[in-house]
């Protein structure tokens, strides 16, 4: 038994030594700097975005989030009525417009999900997608919903940027 607690102590002692030397050694831990990016808001059509309360883009760093880009006019009426692959075109025109502004193109898009009302319809009209994207797709899904936030919108897409300097 005696044997056993001098053991006991003796390897108690061991580590708390070897813990002390562990702390004597210096460690170089390099320091992160981390500097807060402010976020860079841009409206296409400011009346439009301000009524129904959105902004249509966001940068932060290299990173852009564009809103869902619907067919519509400068007045916020729809466009393209009854015509999903006019408003998918008229879609992928008015986030063109957005990418510019940031000095993008769609090469830079990491993330695409497209909202409609009709899937079916939008699969007939998918394959315009090929003159968007020219060199690779983005990830993204395509998600079916039963309606937009105008009943006349048929599709929606949003998009994620990645802006490489």
């Amino acid at each position: 038994m005696k044997t056993r607690l001098f053991l006991a102590m003796l390897m108690v002692l061991a580590i708390t030594i070897s813990s002390c030397k562990q702390a004597e050694q210096q460690v170089d831990i390099e320091e992160i700097s981390v500097s807060p990016e402010k976020p860079e808001y841009f409206l296409l059509r400011p009346e439009v975005e301000k009524a129904y309360g959105y902004s249509h883009a966001v940068k932060i760093g290299n990173d852009i989030k564009i809103s869902g880009a619907v067919s519509m006019d400068d007045e916020g009426n729809p466009t393209a009525i009854g015509d999903l692959g006019q408003q998918m075109k008229n879609c992928y025109a008015d986030l063109d417009k957005i990418l510019k502004h940031y000095g993008c193109t769609f090469d830079d898009v990491v993330v695409e999900n497209v909202f409609t009302t009709n899937m079916p319809l939008f699969l007939e009209n998918a394959a315009y997608r090929s003159e968007v994207y020219t060199k690779h797709f983005p990830t993204g899904s395509w998600l079916g919903v039963k309606e937009l936030a105008i009943p006349e919108f048929m599709i929606e897409i949003e998009l994620e940027v990645h802006k490489t300097e």
